[in-house]
C-alpha cells in the first residue's frame, strides 16, 4: 500500500488548552485517541497562535498570514475581500477545500457590494465563508439576549435538534447547553454554578458528537470520488458555556483539578492592561475557587468527550483505508486560563492562552523517523497553511503566505534559517478595558516577541511593556518589564518588533521570482532611458527607432 498525502483533515478545537492532554503531561486527564495520534506522527510543543482571541486567530490560520496583515484584528472584524486563504491557494493545484464546523468569519460586506459580488454565486460563496466550501457550518454560539441573537444566521445544529424531537426556539440553549435545575426550571450553561451538571441531551445529540458524524457523513460522500480534499473539521468545544452531557460531567472531580497557576505578587502593581483583564467580570469570576471547582471538571469532561469523538473518526478512517494517504492535523484556535494568572477565557500571552496544542501525522515514509517524537522549535499557527500548500504538491506563494512549511521538521530536519522567535496581536479596542484605560482604538493593541528564553509584550499607548524570563521563572510570574538590570533583553525585543514590523507584507500580487525575472527587460518594451547614442545599446533594441525619416 503507498502512503502519500491525498487528502488533509485539519482539525481545531476551540479554546483547547496545549497542556490538557495526555501526552502533554496532564496527570489526571486521560485522551488515549489524542496521545494515539502523537504517537503516529509529530507533536509541536511550542506553537503559538497569531492572536489570542477566536476570530483573529483563525483569519491566521486560514490565510497563512500575520493579524498585522489580514486586519480582520479582533472577532467579528471582516475579512477584507481580496485576502487569499487556503482555498485559493488549494484549488489552485486541484485540492478541494471543506469546510465542517465553525469559522468566526465575518464577510466584508461593503467590499463585495463595492466589487459586485453576489454572495449566491460560488466565487461570493466562497468569499464569505473564508474560502471553504461548506459542508457544514455552525459556529455554535445560538445565544439569545434582549437585543436578539449573538449569530443571526441559521443554526444547522439547532435545525437537527428540532429534528430530534427537542423542544423550543432554541434548544442549542434549552439543551444541549443547559441542565435541569431541582425544581425543574432550565439550568443554564451561562451560569457556571450549573456546570457540575449534565446537559439536559443525549450524548450523541450534543455538538462535538454531532459535526463527528458530519464529518462522517462527508468521507462517505468522498469514497466513489478521486478528487484529493482539505476538510477543515472545527469543533466548537471545549469552548464556553462549560456543561456537558452525562456521562462526561461526572467523570473528573475536585481531587483531579490542578492547583491555579498564579501569584499573589501579580495583583501588585501590575501592568495596566494586566490589571485590566484580572479586575474584568471573568478574571474576577475565574480568581474565585468555588468557579474553578465547577468549572474544571465540566472543561475537562468537554476534553474528554472530544478525545473519545476523534476515536471514533480515527477508527471509521483506519477501518476506510484513509490513514495511508491522509495528513491529519490537531491544534486549536487559543487556550483558556480557567483561572491561571487570575484571569479567565484566554486575550493575553500568558502559556495559557497564547500556546496552542498542535499534533501533525503525515503518512508519507518520510515521516518514519519521526514518529512519536516532540519537536520543540518555536512555530507558528500560520505555518500550517504553508505546510499544507506543500503537502498538496504546490510550491508556497512566500509573497503572500507569511508562515513556514513544517515538512522538513517532520521528516527531522531543522531549516538553517528556522526563526529565532514567534509574533503574535492583540487588538483589544473593542473590549470593556480599553474604555476603563481611556484608550483610543488605535492605542489598543498589544504584541507579543517570545524565543525558548524570554517573553516580551509590547503596548501601544506609551504603556511601559512587560517581560518573562522562561527559563527561571516558567510560570511568568516575575514581570521584569520594568527592570533597568534587563534593559539590554528589552532592546533586543523591541530591535525584533521592529525587524518584524518591516518585513515585506503588502506586496502580495506579483512574487519575487516573478520580479527577479522581469529585471532588464523593459528595454524590449521600448523603454530606453539614459541612451545618448543608438550605438550604446543592443541594435536589436533600437530597430524601430532608426531608418529613413518620413
Amino acid at each position: 500500500m503507498t502512503r502519500k498525502i491525498r487528502n488533509i483533515l485539519f482539525i481545531m478545537y476551540d479554546q483547547l488548552r496545549s497542556d490538557y492532554l495526555g501526552c502533554a503531561g496532564h496527570p489526571y486527564l486521560e485522551t488515549p485517541h489524542m496521545d494515539a495520534l502523537a504517537a503516529r506522527g509529530v507533536r509541536f510543543s511550542r506553537c503559538y497562535v497569531q492572536s489570542p482571541v477566536c476570530g483573529a486567530s483563525r483569519m491566521s490560520f486560514y490565510t497563512g498570514r500575520y493579524v498585522h496583515s489580514h486586519g480582520a484584528a479582533w472577532n467579528n472584524f471582516p475579512l477584507k475581500v481580496g485576502e487569499q486563504t487556503l482555498g485559493d491557494h488549494l484549488r489552485r493545484i486541484g485540492m478541494q477545500s471543506w469546510l465542517i464546523g465553525k469559522t468566526h468569519m465575518k464577510v466584508d460586506e461593503d467590499g463585495m457590494t463595492r466589487l459586485g459580488i453576489a454572495r449566491d454565486g460560488i466565487i461570493g460563496a466562497r468569499v464569505s465563508e473564508c474560502g471553504f466550501d461548506v459542508f457544514v457550518r455552525d459556529d455554535g454560539l445560538w445565544s439569545e439576549g434582549p437585543d436578539g441573537f449573538y449569530d443571526s444566521k441559521r443554526s444547522p445544529y439547532n435545525e437537527y435538534l428540532k429534528s430530534k424531537g427537542y423542544a423550543g426556539s432554541n434548544p442549542w440553549h434549552d439543551f444541549a447547553n443547559s441542565g435541569v435545575a431541582d425544581d425543574g426550571e432550565i439550568a443554564s450553561g451561562w451560569f457556571m454554578k450549573h456546570a457540575d451538571k449534565p446537559a439536559n441531551i443525549d450524548n450523541d445529540d450534543s455538538e462535538t458528537p454531532w459535526l463527528t458524524s458530519r464529518m462522517i457523513d462527508f468521507l462517505r460522500q468522498r469514497e466513489t470520488e478521486t478528487a484529493p480534499w482539505l476538510c477543515h473539521l472545527s469543533y466548537i468545544k471545549p469552548h464556553w458555556p462549560y456543561i456537558v452531557p452525562a456521562p462526561y460531567h461526572a467523570m473528573y472531580g475536585h481531587n483531579q483539578i490542578l492547583p491555579a497557576v498564579r501569584h499573589p505578587g501579580e495583583r501588585d502593581d501590575p501592568h495596566p492592561v494586566y490589571g485590566a483583564f484580572m479586575g474584568n467580570a471573568i478574571g474576577q469570576a475565574f480568581s474565585r475557587d468555588e468557579v474553578r471547582e465547577k468549572v474544571i471538571p465540566a472543561y475537562m469532561g468537554l476534553v474528554k468527550q472530544c478525545d473519545d469523538e476523534l476515536g471514533r473518526l480515527m477508527k471509521y478512517l483506519e477501518e476506510t483505508g484513509r490513514l495511508h494517504d491522509t495528513m491529519i492535523v490537531l491544534t486549536s484556535d487559543h487556550g483558556d486560563y480557567l483561572g491561571d494568572h487570575w484571569l479567565g477565557e484566554k486575550d493575553l500571552f500568558h502559556e495559557q492562552s497564547v500556546k496552542v496544542p498542535l499534533i501533525v501525522y503525515d503518512p508519507s515514509p518520510e515521516a518514519d523517523a519521526t514518529r512519536g517524537s516532540v519537536c520543540d522549535e518555536l512555530v507558528e499557527s500560520i505555518d500550517l497553511a504553508a505546510t499544507f500548500i506543500e503537502a498538496a504538491g504546490g510550491k508556497v506563494p512566500d509573497h503572500i503566505v507569511e508562515g513556514r512549511s513544517l515538512r522538513l521538521l517532520l521528516r527531522g530536519e531543522k531549516p538553517e534559517d528556522w526563526r529565532d522567535f514567534a509574533v503574535s496581536e492583540y487588538d483589544y479596542s473593542a473590549t470593556p478595558m480599553a474604555a476603563k484605560l481611556g484608550m483610543a482604538p488605535r492605542d489598543a493593541r498589544l504584541f507579543m516577541i517570545a524565543d525558548k528564553k524570554w517573553k516580551f509584550m509590547h503596548a501601544e499607548g506609551g504603556l511601559r511593556p512587560m517581560l518573562f524570563d522562561l527559563q527561571s521563572d516558567p510560570e511568568e510570574y516575575v514581570d521584569l518589564g520594568a527592570s533597568p538590570d534587563h534593559q539590554d533583553v528589552i532592546d533586543m525585543m523591541y530591535d525584533r518588533l521592529a525587524r518584524w514590523a518591516r518585513r515585506m507584507a503588502q506586496r502580495t500580487t506579483i512574487s519575487d521570482d516573478q520580479i527577479i525575472a522581469g529585471r532588464g527587460k523593459s528595454r524590449r518594451k521600448g523603454v530606453l532611458l539614459g541612451v545618448y547614442d543608438s550605438g550604446e545599446v543592443d541594435p536589436e533594441l533600437t530597430a524601430k527607432y532608426r531608418g529613413p525619416a518620413s
